[in-house]
Order: structure tokens, then C-alpha cells, then sequence
């Protein structure tokens, strides 16, 4: 696994001419801003002595043309440092987002977690460059220059200038990143516990109320955000020392250059205006590097986001890359599944085996049922079907193509269906329609939502969030109105009646099954009630299925599956 630092150099590498350019222009407005005070030394000094004109208005220019400069580079340092910082920045977030999409790290990580690290912890990639890298180079180029300058006017000076600056902007800084490193990584795991219950807080405050739990939720949101700021107050007083200890060498650093150039002055080998320059160039020295001690506590921060969000981008596919077959799956056809053996990722490798040499028929326009206790594996084995998971072995066919060597997406248009517990979107009929097919007609929505007794939902009707605004079996509904839209072979329905009353869940059964319309269907399912309308019932248990014809159903005892060529 890569460390943070080689993800950090990996989004920066294809911006790295805006990041250097931003960086060096940084460096020239610094440069700019200490040269135009040593030249304000330089021009008063002098001006006591009454020089020539043409050397006050030599000086004049060159003070205007440090300022302007000043402010031209420095507007030029934020355009460009910003730009790479921000585009570098898109480029993380974009990574995260493929990341989230694939599902991996969405099942690894709670909700709050996430927010967290997609937010507070992507920007990690714009403070390192914002705050890390354009000031440490500014403080680089600006400080030689600064040191060069003042070991030409007097080289005793110039070395007490290097060694101050070594302290205030080397030492100082070490010290700040140390301090902080125990207080960055508490903050982080701060900030994953007030997400984390600020999420379940608001999404789950009516059962809270009803359990007259929300007191204790309230509480525990309360104690992270106090570690928050705990954690805020131990960097602030990071920073605050760090800032008076480099105002503490500063002062000294400068004290000890007055006392050289006077000495100095005393024994003719200084001049008066020189003794002025080197003063105020120490002075400028010192405030190029005044941001460094917060730049390098800021560092393990940035750090420590960065590594938090190593966890979500390598999260290990369930998945494996494929490429679409030769030819295209058929849009009805029969569902073979033989011998499948599925585990779920676990942290070294495949977990606990869930299901093991599973067979299961779906041919063309049946109704199967599948049955099984809580946990058995039948979402598993609708996972695979849907290739949110691969199988350690076995094959799933349709019509003799094998779907677990084509991409997710070839597959999810030929075996769709309705999830457990089906996600509505807040926001129009039209636009949860159209999640699955963006590209489709108002008399296309319009057509499916009659087929699954929604014709009196208007397209532009608003859903609430999560659905609020539509009943169990309306949320079912249109679910399903989604999978159609698909058009797929096979449908695979996830507990279709669960938490409807008898007469809704016949309804939507009624509905369900009048859309199906030839495909082969697949009914995961708790609810006897169901049974009766399949052609066949399958039974898992013991990770392993179990057939039972009409006869079977009449006797309520399963039979085991036959071979397949039986």
C-alpha cells in the first residue's frame, strides 16, 4: 500500500508546472518585499548624506518597481498556486468519488465517517500546497537571497543571519510539527466521531425520540465536538509558541547583528548606510519565515488527512476488472447458476464463506422464489448476480454467456431489480426515473410508472427526502419503475412485500409481477405469502440451496436440488 505522501505526489505530478510556478512567483513577491525594504534602508541612509539625484531617483525607480512588483507577483502566485492547488484538489475528489462508487469502501465505513473524510480530509491536497509547499519554497529562494545580501555587506552578519534563520525556520518548525503530531491525529478521530453522530442524530432522530434516546445521542455528539475543540486549543497553543519562539530568535538574531555592525562601524570596517542595510535585511529575513512554524504544524495535519483517506482509495475491489464479451447479453433469456461459492472481502483475503456450490434456475418468464433465514446468504447471492461481489468459484449464465466475466455495467442491464431496502432520492419522479436511464422521455417515464401502478404520480412530483412523501409500497414501486426502465432479462426483487400491510403487499405483488412481462424473475423473500405465486421455491440454508417443487410446497418439506444435468 502506497504511503499518503506518494498519493499526495501522484494528484500533484500533472499539476506540478502550476505548483512550481506558483511557488517561485511566491518566492519573487517575497523577494520583492524584503528587497524593498533593505532599498528604504539603503535610500534613507544615503539621503542623510546628500548623494546626487541621479542616484535618489535611480532609487525612487527601483522602489516603485518593487512594490508594483510585490503586488503584480504576488497576484500572479495566488492565480496560478491556487489553480494548480484546486484543479490537484478536483483530481482527489474525483478519485475519492470512483472510489465511494464502486462500493467497497461504502460498505467498510460508516456514513459520518465518510463525510468526514471526503470533505475535511480531501482539502488536505489544497493546504498542502496552499499552505506547505508555496510558503517553504518562498521562505527558501527569499531567505538565500536575504543571506546573500547580507553576508556581501559584512560576512560576520550574513552567518549570524543564516544561523538564526536555520533556527527560526528549520528548528522552530521541527519542533512546532512534533508537538502537533499527537493533537493532528486526535483531531482527525474527533472529527470522524461528531460526523459520524451528527449523521445518525438527524437521520434517525424519530426513532430516537420514540426510544427516548435522543438525550444520549445529543450527549455523545456534545463530547466529540468538546474533544474538537480541546484538540483546536492544543494546536492554537502550538502555534502560539511556535510564533513567539521565532519572534524570540528574531529579536536576538537582529540584536546580535546591531552589536556586530556597530563593533564593526567602531573599527571602519562597516559603513554607516551598510550597518543600516544589514539591520533592516534582517529584519525582512525573519518575516519571510515567520509562517513556517504554523506551515509545518499544519503539515502533520495535512498528513494525517492524507492518510485517513488512504483507507477508502485502496479498499480492495469485490470486483475485478473485465471486458464486455464478444457478444451482447440478450434481453431475455434463462438464468443458470451453478456450483457458486461466494465470501465476502475480508482484511487479508476472502472472509467466511457464505455460500457454497449454490445451483438456481431462472428460466425465461418463471417466478422463483428463494427462501431463507436471516443471514443465510441471500443477499449474497443476489450481490453476485448484480457483480457487486465475484464469486471464489462457480458460474452465473444467461442464455450460456457468463456474467461474471463481463464489466458490472454490461450486466446490471440484463439482471436488474429492487434492493432490500431501496434508495429514493430527494428529488422529482422524473429525475429517480431517470438514474437509470438519463436518457429517456417523458412518455417512456410516464408509460413505466402506469405498468407499476404509479400513473397518478406526476413526473415533476417532489418525493421528500428519502421518499418521505411516497408509502412503502409506492417507494417499492418505483423502484422497480427503475430496474424496468433497464429493460433487463432477469429481475431479482430483494424482499418486495417487506413492512407492507396484506392488502398493499398483495397489490404490489400483483403489480410486480404483471410488469415482469416475460422476464424471468427472482423473489428473495421472507413472506410465505409469496410462495404461492412462484413456479418454483428454493430454500438456502446451510449455505448451500435446496429445491421444492409444487409438491414439495404442498408437504412443506425441501428436497435437494438435482444435478444439473439430472
Amino acid at each position: 500500500m502506497t504511503g499518503p505522501w506518494a498519493v499526495a505526489g501522484a494528484v500533484l505530478r500533472p499539476r506540478l508546472r502550476g505548483v512550481v510556478g506558483g511557488a517561485l512567483l511566491g518566492a519573487l513577491a517575497t523577494a520583492c518585499g524584503a528587497g524593498l525594504l533593505a532599498l528604504a534602508a539603503w535610500l534613507l541612509a544615503t539621503a542623510a548624506q546628500h548623494p546626487s539625484v541621479t542616484a535618489l531617483s535611480v532609487a525612487v525607480v527601483l522602489t516603485r518597481a518593487l512594490g508594483v512588483g510585490r503586488g503584480v507577483a504576488r497576484y500572479l502566485e495566488r492565480l496560478v498556486g491556487h489553480d494548480a492547488a484546486l484543479r490537484a484538489l478536483s483530481d482527489m475528489r474525483g478519485r475519492v468519488y470512483a472510489r465511494l462508487a464502486a462500493t467497497e469502501p461504502v460498505r467498510r465505513f460508516r456514513s459520518g465517517e465518510l463525510v468526514a473524510r471526503l470533505v475535511g480530509d480531501t482539502d488536505s491536497v489544497q493546504d498542502l500546497v496552499v499552505r506547505e509547499v508555496l510558503p517553504v519554497v518562498a521562505a527558501a529562494v527569499a531567505g538565500s537571497g536575504a543571506v546573500l545580501l547580507a553576508a556581501a555587506l559584512y560576512l560576520p552578519g550574513g552567518a549570524l543571519l543564516a544561523a538564526g534563520l536555520l533556527l527560526a525556520g528549520v528548528a522552530v518548525p521541527a519542533a512546532a510539527a512534533a508537538l502537533s503530531r499527537g493533537p493532528a491525529a486526535r483531531a482527525g478521530a474527533a472529527r470522524d466521531r461528531l460526523a459520524t453522530g451528527l449523521v445518525d442524530l438527524l437521520d434517525g432522530a424519530a426513532d430516537l425520540r420514540a426510544h427516548g434516546a435522543t438525550g444520549r445521542a445529543v450527549a455523545a455528539v456534545a463530547a466529540a465536538d468538546a474533544e474538537l475543540t480541546r484538540t483546536a486549543r492544543r494546536d492554537a497553543v502550538v502555534l502560539g509558541l511556535g510564533a513567539g519562539a521565532g519572534a524570540l530568535v528574531a529579536g536576538l538574531t537582529l540584536a546580535g547583528a546591531l552589536l556586530l555592525g556597530v563593533a564593526a562601524v567602531d573599527a571602519g570596517t562597516l559603513g554607516a548606510v551598510p550597518l543600516a542595510v544589514l539591520v533592516l535585511t534582517t529584519l525582512a529575513a525573519f518575516e519571510i519565515v515567520a509562517p513556517l512554524p504554523a506551515a509545518a504544524a499544519r503539515l502533520t495535519a495535512v498528513r494525517t488527512g492524507l492518510a485517513r483517506l488512504l483507507p477508502v482509495l485502496h479498499a480492495g475491489p469485490a470486483v475485478a476488472p473485465r471486458e464486455p464479451g464478444p457478444e451482447p447479453l440478450p434481453r431475455r433469456g434463462d438464468l443458470r447458476v451453478r456450483g457458486l461459492t461466494a465470501a465476502w472481502p475480508g482484511a487479508g483475503g476472502p472472509g467466511p464463506v457464505v455460500l457454497r456450490d449454490v445451483d438456481l434456475d431462472v428460466g425465461r418468464g418463471e417466478v422463483v422464489a428463494l427462501v431463507g433465514a436471516s443471514g443465510s446468504g441471500k443477499s449474497t447471492l443476489a450481490a453476485v448476480l448484480f457483480r457487486f461481489l465475484d464469486p471464489l468459484a462457480g458460474t452465473v449464465t444467461l442464455d450460456g454467456r457468463a456474467l461474471t466475466t463481463r464489466p458490472p455495467g454490461e450486466v446490471r442491464g440484463a439482471v436488474s431489480g429492487v434492493p432490500a431496502d431501496p434508495h429514493v432520492f430527494d428529488s422529482t419522479v422524473r429525475e429517480n426515473l431517470r438514474l437509470a436511464d438519463p436518457a429517456a422521455g417523458d412518455d417512456a417515464l410516464t408509460a413505466v410508472l402506469g405498468r407499476v401502478g404509479l400513473g397518478a404520480l406526476g413526473l415533476d412530483d417532489e418525493v421528500g427526502a428519502h421518499g418521505a412523501r411516497l408509502s412503502g409500497g409506492m417507494r417499492r414501486r418505483l423502484a422497480l419503475a427503475r430496474a424496468l426502465l433497464v429493460d433487463p432479462a432477469v429481475l431479482v426483487l430483494d424482499e418486495p412485500t417487506a413492512h407492507l400491510d396484506p392488502g398493499t403487499r398483495d397489490a404490489v405483488l400483483d403489480d410486480l409481477l404483471a410488469a415482469a412481462d416475460g422476464r424471468g424473475v427472482l423473489i428473495i423473500t421472507h413472506d410465505p405469502a409469496v410462495l404461492p405465486r412462484a413456479d418454483r421455491v428454493y430454500t438456502l440454508r446451510d449455505k448451500q440451496v435446496h429445491r421444492r417443487d409444487g409438491a414439495a410446497r404442498s408437504t412443506g418439506e425441501p428436497q435437494p436440488y438435482p444435478a444439473p444435468n439430472a
